[in-house]
């Protein structure tokens, strides 16, 4: 299968172009690759863009290079736009041309991005160079042709807008992206000549048809240094260290694959396990050890959040390996050595999904794509964490693939617990609860075992319990059935909806995967598990399936019941989740899997709420010596009545770093006396760096501008800040203040803890719909604490001596 639409020499390229043919050559051979044909408007591209490309060429007089068109990055559905080949200073090298259309653009709303007219609508795109490097960087890594030292190709990028006008201080040539541009230049439309010149002093010395063979007969192949630093990676993280049965299998299969290279035949591996066991471990030892022997080695999931966490753990040049069990459609038989597929139960039938163009869907089975791509495929499997009836990849799936493709089956069991305290009979126990599978386990025994459970009796005190949990330093999250609604757009404050409603209890879901425009201190759906901030948020199934926590707290919906006389009882009418829903009769088993994967999240500790009260009579009955409900310590805020003693000095989260080694917002924060703190926050100009002590942040918190830690004191917010906290804030006040915990400098608040002049509050801001739109009707600060006495205060807006909201809370650290 070709990697590109078109290749040929330059002035088969101009013929082509001048003749008006270009266009329909690579539509027809778009339809033939693709099997449906393209859009007018990519029809449209090609005929403006390569027109105008063709005569760069022709100025620069380039009649013996080489020349690819829409060519396919390996194992990605991208295309580059145009390929020239040739010799230059006695080497083979190619440039990397990516065209454009565009007139005009602005800054865009994060890093590397401008907004210009695309598909209908002005949207953020990547910065062209930017573009164009990216591509560069992954041919460099993934492709055999560019990469070793002496005989590489040797390859480069730039951009060229031909119908594009600079005008000053245009967006596109700003100084942010000067840096980019030098590795990727930008090319406009009265700079033909220029990009000429450019091409011809890299390419000029021709033989562009033998560079342009070479690199189409190259193979797809990670470049040795990342393999080796895939392996470095992961072979340093201590928390991947392999046990027991855990090392047979690693050495079975690194076995099986030094020998099936050699061999005509593929293997399979079906390797079992429960929620636990060590899948995904083993999984990334293999993926270290075979990468750093040299193979081919990829890792996939059908898991967007826990492939994307994965990639930005290991950081750039590891994530090259991390993929999508949908990404191996193009690839040729044996493209890979070998392929990990980790939580393959949730292997889909085809590699068709929501955005696939109906003339592209394809019958083929994405588990037949699979075992295609690579010499040896390792799936790792748990039949009873399939959540969503679209997922397919069982067991038995698996077997009947090999079978009927003639590949060697081996199957193995990981059966060790290293999850939920290394207990086993917890994992068995919530199995035979559910009427999953009978075990032995009929009664959790709290005073027989290490995990801790418990059941507790509202949302609240679950919520309050979780982020006691993070504060001690303890990875926590709060997640749910699917009961509630999950919006698509922000509130009018563009802050998250509050969908998870019970009671008085309101939290978000975590944001949606295609949500754009989050407020800052909200991370995208991907990340929910790994960031901080995620903790404010309740995850579903769908992003915390594959991860694992130090303690989960799980909110027990109404889909899933137990009724004296009935047994277990799904509610179709309560989910919220259309596609399980839409099950029939495998809806019960589809919410009884959910809530086991929910409940087996907890490394060391599991706690529950439960809406309905039969159900958590009917669970508490397979229960013995659970307390009635989980010991928290008491919460929370800044300024006011301090009852609960303050945390000696020596408890600090932090280290304070000598003066000369600080570099402000880089390694180190300003720790701040509120009771003496001036001035506005907002402008991080203002502090001297030698007037306040740097500390250092915690490794898995990246420091931003305007972040600075100080002491809280107070109870007026404990059931979210205790008293004595040392909290990191941020003076960037970009983006919505609904709903977080901001810090208020007082002037004349009625407030109770007047002591201070600084309080600690939820920002509650309550709108009035009018004729004319939402009108602020009143904006709160709101404590929330155990002590009723504390009461909302009102900002009036209209009122000169207000409070200013100078920060708002990033994470409490201790």
């Amino acid at each position: 299968m070709k990697a590109f639409l078109y290749s040929g020499t330059t002035p088969d390229f101009i013929r082509d172009t001048t003749q008006n043919a270009i266009a329909k050559r690579l539509a027809e051979a778009f339809e033939a690759h693709f099997r449906y044909k393209p859009s007018p408007a990519e029809f449209q591209s090609w005929q403006n863009s390569l027109r105008c490309f063709s005569d760069v060429l022709r100025e620069g007089d380039l009649m013996s290079q080489g020349i690819f068109l829409e060519y396919q990055l390996p194992l990605s559905s991208k295309r580059i736009d145009a390929m020239v080949t040739g010799r230059g200073g006695s080497r083979d090298r190619a440039i990397i041309v990516e065209l454009k259309q565009w007139t005009a653009c602005e800054h865009g709303s994060g890093e590397d991005l401008l907004k210009t007219w695309v598909g209908g609508s002005r949207r953020d795109v990547l910065h062209p160079s930017v573009q164009a490097n990216q591509y560069r960087r992954y041919l460099e890594d993934m492709h055999g042709a560019f990469q070793g030292d002496d005989d590489r190709v040797l390859l480069e990028a730039c951009a060229y807008l031909h119908n594009y006008t600079p005008k000053v201080d245009d967006p596109l040539l700003d100084e942010r992206s000067s840096a980019v541009r030098k590795l990727a230049p930008v090319f406009t439309s009265g700079e033909m000549s220029g990009l000429a010149r450019h091409i011809s002093e890299r390419l000029g010395q021709g033989d562009g048809e033998r560079v342009l063979s070479r690199i189409a007969e190259s193979r797809y192949r990670p470049a040795k240094k990342l393999l080796a630093n895939v392996s470095k990676v992961i072979n340093e993280e201590p928390e991947f260290v392999l046990l027991d049965e855990q090392q047979v299998v690693f050495s079975q299969i690194v076995a099986t694959v030094k020998s099936a290279l050699k061999d005509t035949r593929k293997h399979v591996f079906l390797v079992h396990g429960g929620p636990g066991t060590g899948k995904s471990v083993l999984a990334l030892n293999l993926l270290g050890a075979l990468s750093g022997k040299g193979y081919n080695a990829q890792h996939a999931t059908g898991s967007k959040a826990f492939t994307a966490t994965l990639q930005k753990i290991v950081g750039r040049e590891a994530s090259r390996q991390f993929r999508y069990f949908n990404n191996f459609g193009q690839a040729q038989p044996n493209d890979v050595d070998v392929l990990l597929c980790d939580e393959a139960h949730r292997i889909r039938a085809t590699s068709n999904h929501r955005f696939t163009r109906k003339e592209l869907w394809s019958d083929r089975p994405q588990i037949q794509e699979i075992m295609d791509a690579a010499r040896v495929s390792v799936f790792f499997v748990d039949d009873q964490q399939i959540v969503r009836p679209n997922e397919i990849g069982s067991s038995s799936l698996i077997r009947e693939a090999a079978a009927t493709n003639g590949y060697v089956l081996h199957e193995r069991w990981l059966e060790t617990q290293f999850r939920c305290a290394g207990s086993e009979g917890f994992v068995n126990w919530v199995d035979n609860t559910l009427g999953i599978r009978r075990t032995a386990n009929v009664l959790f025994d709290q005073s027989q075992e290490s995990f801790e459970f418990g059941i507790v009796d509202s949302p609240e005190a679950l919520d309050e319990l979780i982020r006691e949990k993070s504060r001690e330093g303890h990875s926590a999250r709060l997640v749910a059935g699917y009961c509630w609604p999950w919006s698509k757009k922000l509130d009018a404050d563009g802050s998250l909806m509050a969908d998870v409603r019970i009671g008085t209890f309101e939290r978000p879901w975590n944001a949606r995967p295609d949500m754009t425009g989050l407020p800052r201190g909200v991370p995208k759906a991907d990340y929910w598990a790994y960031d901080p901030t995620g903790i404010d948020q309740v995850g579903c199934i769908y992003t915390a399936q594959g991860f694992e926590f130090d303690y989960v707290g799980v909110i027990w919906g109404r889909d899933l019941r137990y009724q004296s006389g009935d047994g277990w009882c799904g509610d179709r009418m309560v989910s919220q989740d259309t596609t399980v829903k839409r099950s029939k009769d495998r809806f019960l088993e589809l919410v009884k899997n959910t809530y086991r994967v929910l409940l087996s999240r907890g490394m060391k500790g599991c706690y529950v709420y439960f809406e309905d009260s039969e159900t958590e009579k009917f669970f508490r009955s397979r229960t013995e010596n659970l307390e009635s409900e989980p010991a928290v310590l008491p919460s929370l805020e800044i300024g006011g009545r301090a009852s609960l003693p303050v945390q000696p000095l020596d408890a600090r989260p932090f280290q304070v770093i000598r003066q000369r080694e600080v570099r402000p917002w880089e390694n180190a924060v300003p720790l701040l006396d509120l009771k003496v703190a001036a001035g506005d926050f907002s402008d991080a100009q203002l502090l001297e760096q030698e007037a306040v002590e740097w500390v250092s942040l915690p490794d898995h918190i990246r420091i931003a501008p305007g972040y600075f830690v100080a002491r809280v004191s107070g109870e007026s917010m404990n059931r979210r800040v205790p008293n004595g906290s040392w909290v990191l804030f941020s003076s960037d006040m970009r983006g919505t203040k609904q709903g977080r915990m901001v810090l208020a400098e007082r002037h004349a608040l009625g407030d109770p803890e007047h002591s201070g002049r600084y309080t600690l509050k939820i920002y509650d801001a309550q709108k009035l719909e009018t004729d004319d739109g939402p009108e602020y009707q009143q904006i709160l600060l709101r404590p929330e604490s155990s002590d009723p006495s504390y009461r909302p205060f009102e900002l009036n807006l209209d009122d000169d001596e207000r409070p200013a909201i100078v920060a708002w809370v990033v994470t409490v650290l201790v």
